[in-house]
């Protein structure tokens, strides 16, 4: 009886500290959300059981993880979502807390995702509290760092600002979060700075993400395709 009612009580604990992280995860999820609504001028948010709709711009979809790797030069995520569900190639990828990648392939049931931690990998972003704009690369260092490159060497940067998708592309909306200035030194040319940038996620432990879907992005390529004289 008294065994019993440990267990008992055991579980009930259990549970209780379940359900903190659950609440923790969801408000971390609600800000990045709001952070992107706010980014886009967009008052009102559909949402629908596993999809999210931005003003008829973006649709979310939520899918986990199956594979991740982050040791090697060119690392990939596998998702377990794939053509039935619609997803497809370029399709932006990330989580409550940031950016991931981006869709490279797809399978009836799986995609696969090219990762921030992959030196093919080339993300527009931002500063936060300016319009300065640069490229996310990775340097193969470490999986806790990406690099933000040609950020002007008259960006006023400091140590914590926080990086941002910067929105010049049709894969991810602006204002997606990416991770803090850890450290920048201006690079061999004199002109730019080379920012180290501590990521959000720690991209060794991706479980659940969201897939975006640009609505518009086949009518913004169609205007940058170059046309004939």
């Amino acid at each position: 009886m008294v065994t019993g009612s440990i267990y008992k009580v055991a579980n009930g604990i259990g549970q209780y500290f379940n359900l903190a992280e659950e609440n923790k995860a969801l408000l971390e999820e609600n800000r990045m959300l709001k952070s992107i609504v706010h980014n886009l001028d967009i008052d009102t948010i559909k949402i629908d059981t596993n999809n999210l709709k931005f003003n008829s711009s973006y649709k979310f979809r939520t899918a986990e993880v199956y594979k991740n790797s982050y040791s090697q030069t060119t690392n990939y995520l596998t998702i377990n979502k794939g053509k039935k569900d619609s997803i497809k190639v370029d399709y932006g990828v990330i989580t409550s807390k940031g950016i991931v990648g981006i869709v490279e392939n797809t399978s009836q049931n799986f995609s696969s995702v090219m990762s921030i931690l992959n030196t093919r990998s080339r993300i527009n972003a931002q500063l936060k509290k300016t319009n300065h704009i640069g490229s996310l690369v990775w340097n193969t260092e470490s999986p806790e760092f990406a690099q933000l490159i040609d950020i002007s060497k008259f960006a006023p940067l400091a140590i914590g600002d926080t990086i941002i998708t910067g929105g010049q592309s049709t894969i991810f909306p602006k204002g997606v979060l990416i991770g803090t200035v850890n450290s920048f030194k201006i690079d061999s040319g004199g002109d730019t700075y080379v920012v180290n940038v501590k990521l959000f996620n720690d991209m060794t432990n991706i479980g659940h993400v969201y897939v975006i879907q640009n609505l518009q992005a086949a009518e913004i390529k169609s205007l940058q395709k170059p046309k004939d004289d």
